[in-house]
């Protein structure tokens, strides 16, 4: 279905992700795409109906099923609408765990719309699935769900381009790629038959607990591991940040955006977070992408690839002129390995990546709420890891195997959460 306007659908719209890919919608004049869907989890209505009112929405998704939801989301709305001096838009509320999949469907989008799927976590795996079989250009920031059902999501593309990545490693990857032989806009895989390409680099900040050896790590506190050093994320991306488990998910992710062995994807530590990732060719050269820590600018692009928008007053560029000194240095895989964890769960089946993330979250859950330790995160994901047997190498696993393989993975280290010693 074409329509005159390219139209915008933003899943999880109340996170980080959502508030400031409307921050950047409000700012791009003309070419903006306009919002018809929102989605959101439901614990801020609040934010979700003034975000629906500002932005003349029609269509919303919860996926709390609560009874009073609908009653309460429409209180909010009213309140909105009243405190705004704008006109209440909403038309239908889809609610229920798979509200946000059903918000795709029913908006009848095609290849000029985007779908931005901002959700965390691996529920954001069949909105991705609806959005590319919709035939919309899909701005991927659910790293979870290409790590959890990659296979699934390659075979669902409709054509080349179709996803586009908002993560700013992989933005940072896809820019610099775009340097290189003939390339004239993201691909999926991109380096099929690019033998130019030698590795891909991927900068971690180190996180809150840069430098600090494993003895030291014992002990530290939610807040300590929340406290990130550049970027204002939501916990669990914040969490999985402190670990690395975060920058492992990244290298399966570039595995599966740019279709390159894992071996060919390195990771290492840049404090300042200035370079988001760089493209090593095989005459030596080194194509890096540098910007200030602001995901404004993937999110922009995730919108518009391939051109720029003009983000001047919103986005603040680097200050060439004064002194500065950007620094490198290696991963300690010893003190954080879950980069290697990562690297040996791709390489092990089509499955066990959903096995690492999911007992990831169960993990980082119980870490929050005060059951595990820090530094027992990835010893729990390591556990179930091992205990996993995968589908096999080559293996095409269906839905329904993905699902049922997380749902085990998460009982499993539920499990082995809950025999852990009481700290």
């Amino acid at each position: 279905m074409t329509h005159d306007c390219p139209r915008l659908v933003l899943l999880g719209s109340t996170g980080s992700i959502g508030t400031q890919a409307l921050e950047v919608v409000g700012r791009l004049g003309g070419r903006a795409p306009r919002v018809v869907g929102l989605a959101a989890g439901g614990s801020r209505l609040g934010l979700l109906a003034e975000q629906a009112v500002a932005h003349g929405v029609p269509s919303l998704a919860v996926s709390d099923a609560s009874a009073a939801l609908v009653a309460d989301l429409r209180a909010a709305l009213a309140a909105a609408s009243e405190r705004l001096g704008l006109p209440d838009p909403v038309r239908e509320i889809h609610v229920g765990p798979g509200a946000a999949t059903d918000l795709i469907g029913a908006a009848e989008l095609g290849p000029q719309d985007t779908v931005l799927n901002g959700i965390t976590g691996s529920v954001g795996l069949r909105p991705t699935l609806a959005a590319l079989a919709s035939g919309a250009r899909l701005a991927l920031a659910n790293k979870e769900s290409l790590v959890v059902g990659g296979s699934l999501v390659r075979r669902a593309l409709r054509r080349p381009g179709q996803v586009v990545p908002v993560d700013s490693e992989h933005s940072a990857i896809a820019q610099a790629l775009a340097s290189g032989r003939h390339e004239k806009g993201l691909t999926s895989p991109v380096l099929s038959g690019r033998s130019e390409v030698r590795r891909l680099v991927l900068t971690a900040s180190g996180g809150p607990f840069r430098g600090r050896t494993r003895d030291e790590l014992r002990g530290v506190s939610a807040a300590q591991a929340l406290a990130h050093p550049t970027w204002a994320m939501g916990p669990v991306v914040t969490v999985n940040s402190s670990t690395l488990v975060n920058k492992g998910l990244e290298l399966i992710e570039a595995h599966l955006l740019f279709d390159i062995d894992p071996a060919q994807v390195v990771v290492v530590v840049h404090p300042q977070s200035v370079i988001h990732s760089m493209v090593e060719f095989v005459d030596g050269a080194t194509i890096a992408q540098a910007s200030p820590p602001d995901m404004r600018l993937p999110i922009a692009l995730g919108l518009t690839w391939p051109e720029r928008p003009d983000l001047s007053g919103l986005v603040t560029p680097n200050e060439w002129e004064a002194p500065t000194a950007w620094t490198f240095e290696p991963l300690d895989g010893r003190t954080f390995p879950a980069v290697d964890l990562a690297r040996q769960a791709v390489s092990a089946s089509a499955t066990h990546p959903a096995v690492l993330n999911a007992a990831n979250e169960q993990a980082v859950a119980a870490f929050l709420a005060g059951g595990l330790e820090w530094h027992e995160i990835v010893e729990v994901v390591r556990a179930v890891l091992e205990e996993h047997p995968g589908c096999g190498p080559k293996g095409e696993p269906a839905l329904e195997e993905v699902l049922e393989t997380e749902t085990w993975a998460r009982a499993r280290a539920d499990e082995l959460i809950s025999r852990r010693p009481t700290h």
